[in-house]
């Protein structure tokens, strides 16, 4: 199991547009037969703030993940709103147990 935080900071006039973009994605990723999770989450008091939390199967689903139309639509459009280059963080699973992540 992987499960990776993508944490993201956007521009203060791009937030609107990001929120869409971001759950267009996230919406199409938990479609994914290796997707377990895919939450959207931002942060209160920095509205412009937002961290990603996926949980994938394996590597093999986060590459799969990578090469969809929906996550190549989110990052062409997502990327030139962000303030800063985003970043990536890999979390391995302590509990539940990975085999209680299944779906």
């Amino acid at each position: 199991m992987v499960i990776i935080h993508v944490h993201i900071k956007v521009q203060a006039d791009q937030i609107d547009s990001f929120k869409r973009a971001t759950i267009d994605n996230a919406q199409n990723s938990v479609q994914e037969p290796g997707c377990l999770r895919f939450d959207v989450v931002q942060r209160v008091d920095d509205p412009a703030l937002f961290v990603l939390v996926e949980a994938y199967r394996d590597e093999a689903a986060v590459n799969a993940h990578r090469s969809t139309e929906h996550y190549q639509r989110w990052r062409s459009v997502a990327e030139p709103l962000m303030a800063e280059p985003r970043t990536r963080s890999e979390f391995q699973p302590i509990f539940p147990e990975p085999s209680a992540w299944a779906r």
